[in-house]
């Protein structure tokens, strides 16, 4: 009986840290997998043998034809964007140039090379200042920063490309992605790293000067804010549920959580559990964009695909972090150099 060709796939920006771990784990299932990622923050150690790799940017509309041009591509998956929600603040036009821009061309290029499935990595920052309970997916729009305002305006792009031109398409909305790879392949590493697990965990580590706790009187149980954390394996996991949705010829949008928040100074906490260490920290102001509680909702996409977290437990998402951050003190610096780049 002859074989069929595994299904291909097009990470764009799969080298960085949530793309890497759905590479991952479409190459656990045999699948063929093509990274197309520029490096500016993403790595090229983060990129597991088995899967091809296309050194270019999203910025480059030639290169992005040239790759989709080689198809036929079973799906695309978009990770490639700028993503602080305190820098887009700041620097509203650059993100909303950049996301905006770089998304629309590539998925204009998805259209005219006929790709079919469309995953986008979108964020639960569409939501601003949304109240304390879980987020669903009916929860009003209401973008609290540049940042949640680009990937809104994606989604409203992939709605009506879907009506006009039939590319299915899954946005996938989280907030705090989280933890490493169970097998230590993969990790966080983020030049300068904003994630408050890893900055938690280094200070405890003595790495780096004490934690910043940015708000302490948010109207919060303990005061500080309250996100959502979901390991990062599961992201990639939701991912690929999503994509079998597609596959049956339906759109998808989810929001991504685990339907309970923790606290700035839970994570300290769990962090000097896990670790058994003391957490270094200080107090600081709010920033500005950020909300107090955001925590998401998932009984859709549990209702859809039978997906749930694996990883239920903040202890379990800080175990992971910190066996990366203690195997790889000096994040992907430690792996020998990638050669595979075209």
């Amino acid at each position: 009986m002859a074989r069929h060709p595994a299904p291909r796939h097009l990470v764009v920006g799969g080298a960085g840290y949530v793309g890497s771990h759905l590479v991952a784990e479409l190459l656990s299932r045999g699948e063929d997998v093509t990274v197309f990622d520029d490096l500016s923050t993403g790595h090229a150690a983060a990129i597991l043998p088995g899967a091809h790799f296309v050194r270019a940017s999203l910025a480059d509309q030639a290169a992005v034809d040239a790759v989709l041009a080689d198809g036929p591509w079973h799906a695309v998956f978009h990770f490639a964007a700028l993503s602080l929600v305190g820098d887009s603040m700041r620097e509203p036009l650059r993100y909303l140039r950049r996301n905006i821009g770089e998304g629309l061309t590539l998925i204009d290029s998805c259209v005219r090379h006929g790709v079919k499935r469309f995953v986008l990595s979108s964020t639960a920052a569409l939501f601003g200042t949304a109240g304390d309970g879980p987020i669903s997916e009916s929860t009003p729009i209401d973008p609290g920063s540049p940042y949640g305002e680009s990937k809104w305006a994606l989604e409203r792009a992939l709605a009506w490309t879907s009506r006009i031109h039939g590319l299915r398409y899954a946005a996938l909305r989280y907030f705090n992605a989280a933890g490493a790879d169970a097998q230590g392949r993969l990790g966080e590493d983020h030049a300068p790293e904003t994630h408050l697990i890893p900055l938690t965990i280094d200070a405890a580590l003595g790495r780096r000067p004490p934690l910043t706790v940015f708000g302490a009187d948010y109207a919060t149980p303990d005061g500080t804010a309250i996100r959502d954390y979901v390991h990062v394996t599961d992201l990639a996991t939701a991912h690929l549920a999503a994509l079998a949705l597609l596959e049956k010829d339906r759109d998808a949008v989810f929001n991504l959580g685990t339907g309970s928040g923790n606290s700035v100074r839970e994570v300290i906490a769990a962090v000097e559990r896990v670790s058994g260490r003391p957490v270094p920290h200080t107090l600081g102001p709010r920033r500005a964009g950020d909300p107090p509680v955001l925590v998401a909702a998932s009984d859709a996409i549990a209702a859809a695909t039978g997906w749930s977290p694996r990883f239920r437990t903040l202890d379990e998402i800080v175990a992971t972090a910190l066996a990366w951050r203690q195997a790889h003190p000096r994040g992907y610096d430690d792996a020998m150099p990638d050669s595979r780049a075209s």
